[in-house]
């Protein structure tokens, strides 16, 4: 099996460092490419405007000046000769549960080895406070093998991607695996900072209050990670809202 892996922190990330030995535990033919700096929160955003400038670091491991869709792209389309049977994108620093999904660039570089016809994965280590300087890669590490291979062997359904997220405790402390729905936040939780400069002129910063566990509805992604389970949600890339179509339907022909 041949494996591609990408992340959106970077090609020095301690995270895809991690997503490495996930994905040797599966086969010895994997591949890096994974963006030259952070790329967190960039979304599916593709570069059209500026070259994409490839670095080659060491055998089978590339770093793109890009997004990670880019790198997805390049490594499937050009760097690899051959088309990789998976796509690992991650292991992300922090979770990517509830609307994180629609920010996330490590979750687009899964939708694009998805949008190409490869199965994909998107992972993701939760932290908190006091581990977010050193997140529990560890736990990633110990159970995404098994959990990779177990829904392989079932097989994705094309046009879907799975999106996992391992809770901030140590690999012995998880209570399990948890099929979970994407949750959804209390978006009071979202703020502007602002701050000035040393001239006294203003700039600002999106930021989240603390707290970010509020609205964790019971089946979510956040309920899980807050009961210390993994948490594994399918996304697909149809994003129509069936029951409001037909009802649109109804409404306009």
């Amino acid at each position: 099996m041949r494996i591609l892996v990408t992340n959106d922190d970077g090609i020095h990330a301690p995270g895809l460092e991690a997503c490495e030995q996930i994905a040797r535990a599966i086969s010895d033919d994997v591949w890096v490419v994974a963006p030259e700096t952070d790329q967190s929160g960039v979304s599916h955003s593709l570069s059209l405007n500026d070259p994409l400038r490839l670095r080659q670091v060491d055998d089978r491991r590339f770093a793109v000046k890009g997004t990670p869709t880019d790198c997805v792209i390049m490594g499937i389309r050009h760097i690899m000769k051959d088309a990789p049977d998976l796509v690992i994108s991650g292991v992300n620093r922090g979770r990517n549960a509830a609307e994180d999904v629609i920010y996330s660039g490590t979750v687009a570089a899964a939708l694009e080895g998805t949008i190409l016809g490869v199965p994909s994965f998107a992972l993701s280590q939760a932290y908190s406070f006091s581990t977010k300087q050193l997140p529990r890669w560890q736990t990633a590490i110990a159970h995404a093998p098994d959990l990779l291979k177990k829904i392989l062997a079932e097989g994705l359904p094309r046009d879907v991607l799975v999106n996992i997220n391992f809770p901030d405790c140590e690999p012995g402390d998880v209570k399990g695996i948890a099929v979970a729905t994407q949750g959804k936040r209390d978006q009071e939780l979202l703020r502007i900072d602002a701050r000035e400069d040393g001239r006294g002129n203003a700039y600002y910063w999106i930021a989240f209050a603390r707290g970010g566990n509020m609205g964790a509805g019971p089946g979510s992604d956040l309920a899980a990670l807050n009961d210390h389970k993994i948490s594994v949600t399918p996304l697909r890339l149809d994003l129509t809202d069936e029951p409001f179509m037909t009802k649109l339907a109804g409404l306009l022909n």
